[in-house]
């Protein structure tokens, strides 16, 4: 059966999974009603292998395609988290959790990684086997770094992992790939300027005006204006 087609017949019922996990986004590793229906989704579609607690809450689901001459495991990467994010959409599956949101299209990638996993398992139309990845914490809890810890990629002897984010602004029916670094990642660093109290200013080393000056410094950097975040760029002040 041609790929195309069966894809056009599983999307409702794709879809309709994204849907139910847009009412009931969960954040962070708190995503164990995400991964339970994962899980059981992954069972009744009869994969060789599903594995749940990993890295926290992480699933994992084994399919061996039909014949296997090399040995390679080719791991598939998607997403469960939401955002604290307070939903305005006015959709009618809009988050059913005051607070909490999939604003970054996670409910999509875990629907999309379901519907290929129920394809890969009626098909087994490849050689070698693929492990289907369900990631816990991506919106800053380090879910990846957690499975990896636990031994997943040795566990399933993983060669390769391969994911997708979503990007509304390219034209439906059509994907963009690139070599090295895409998108922009966010980090988080402390500041620490010590000063010295006093009761008379000359015997104070005050603080305000150097945390001043260095937050104007970075309200003015030109490059957080002008540079897509697509575009590498280092700014010292």
């Amino acid at each position: 059966m041609p790929i195309k087609n069966r894809f056009a017949e599983l999307l409702p019922e794709i879809t309709e999974w994204r849907q139910d996990f847009h009412r009931n986004p969960e954040l962070l590793f708190d995503t164990h009603r995400t991964a339970g229906i994962v899980a059981d989704k992954l069972a009744a579609f009869g994969c060789d292998e599903v594995v749940t607690g990993i890295g926290r809450t992480g699933v994992v689901g084994v399919i061996k395609g039909k014949t296997d001459t090399t040995g390679n495991v080719i791991g598939l990467r998607a997403d469960m988290d939401a955002l604290p994010i307070l939903e305005e959409t006015g959709v009618d599956y809009a988050s059913t959790t005051p607070g909490k949101m999939h604003a970054c299209g996670h409910d999509g990638h875990t629907a999309m990684l379901l519907g290929a996993a129920k394809y890969l398992s009626e098909t087994r139309n490849f050689d070698g086997t693929v492990a289907v990845i369900f990631q816990p914490a991506e919106e800053g809890g380090g879910g990846g770094r957690e499975m990896v810890e636990d031994g997943m990629m040795e566990r399933f002897n993983i060669k390769e992992v391969y994911g997708m984010h979503n990007w509304p602004k390219l034209p439906i029916g059509q994907f963009a790939i690139r070599p090295g670094p895409f998108f922009a990642a966010t980090d988080q660093f402390e500041l620490i300027v010590e000063g010295r109290g006093g009761h008379a200013p000359n015997q104070m080393r005050r603080l305000i005006r150097p945390l001043s000056r260095r937050i104007s410094l970075w309200r003015c950097n030109p490059l957080s204006r002008a540079t897509s975040t697509l575009t590498a760029t280092l700014w010292s002040p």
